[in-house]
């Protein structure tokens, strides 16, 4: 069975999706939320999928000194909350803290352990930031990772929201931007062939969410699917497109346009 690890930040104030907040009308308490809700979302779609699912936590020792006040919870005790909640099956789900001072490295050490120790057949690594992700994708690309010993699924400018390995490469600052080459790169230097999954929406910065702010949209007046929480999130904070003299931009009852 493929196993596809999701790294996950507690959703603490100030720890995550900070760019969001210093460059929208979202306060960091309002980032966190919307951080918690894809991660719920994004747990959900792997839990749906053919792969068995490890939730990978940062330790409190790695993260950002600001957090949500004295007494926020451990980075563990607040992921595996978020967790119970989303999943329909928490229990099933693996926990393992992450190892390294970047992401690359924790992406490296997370890859090259399961693939060398406990002998998985693939490792894929995502981030809890792209809610449009759905089971269907997710079984899609883990198929081509029965193919190619590496697969890449593209996101805006440059990014990947998802890197599956069958084989490991050299991690070492293996997601310097454009992160899509540089992960291809590395896989053709270990002599791996390269696919690519279909593209998805991520949500980290302002543009992001403008552009998954139109999609949910459209998808709702088409009758699609959606991703439920995180549009409910959105939804409850109040966050809607408006168009201003530069084009779209994002709107906050009480606020003044971003």
């Amino acid at each position: 069975m493929p196993t596809t690890a999701v790294l996950c930040d507690p959703p603490h104030e100030g720890v995550v999706l900070s760019e969001l907040a210093a460059t929208t009308s979202l306060s960091k308490a309002e980032a966190a939320d919307l951080y918690a809700a894809m991660c719920a979302d994004t747990l959900r779609a792997v839990e749906a999928s053919a792969s068995e699912l490890l939730v990978n936590y940062r330790s409190d020792e790695d993260l950002p000194e600001e957090r949500s006040g004295e007494d926020a919870d451990d980075a563990e005790s607040a992921v595996r909350a978020l967790a119970d909640a989303a999943l329909d099956d928490p229990e099933a789900a693996r926990y393992e803290v992450q190892v390294g001072s970047t992401f690359a490295a924790r992406m490296g050490n997370t890859v090259s352990h399961l693939l060398d120790t406990e002998e998985a057949g693939s490792v894929a690594v995502i981030e809890p930031t792209v809610p449009f992700l759905t089971r269907s994708a997710l079984d899609g690309m883990a198929m081509k990772l029965r193919r190619s010993d590496v697969v890449l699924g593209p996101t805006s400018e440059g990014r990947v929201h998802y890197a599956g390995f069958a084989s490991p490469i050299d991690f070492e600052d293996a997601d310097a931007p454009p992160a899509i080459e540089t992960l291809t790169d590395r896989a053709h230097d270990a002599g791996h062939e390269v696919d690519f999954g279909p593209m998805a929406p991520v949500i980290e910065t302002r543009e992001d969410l403008i552009g998954a702010l139109s999609l949910i949209r459209a998808r709702r007046r088409a009758g699609r699917e959606i991703p439920a929480r995180t549009a409910a999130c959105l939804d409850d904070l109040g966050v809607e497109l408006v168009e201003d003299e530069s084009g779209l931009a994002l709107s906050k009852p009480n606020t003044d346009s971003d």
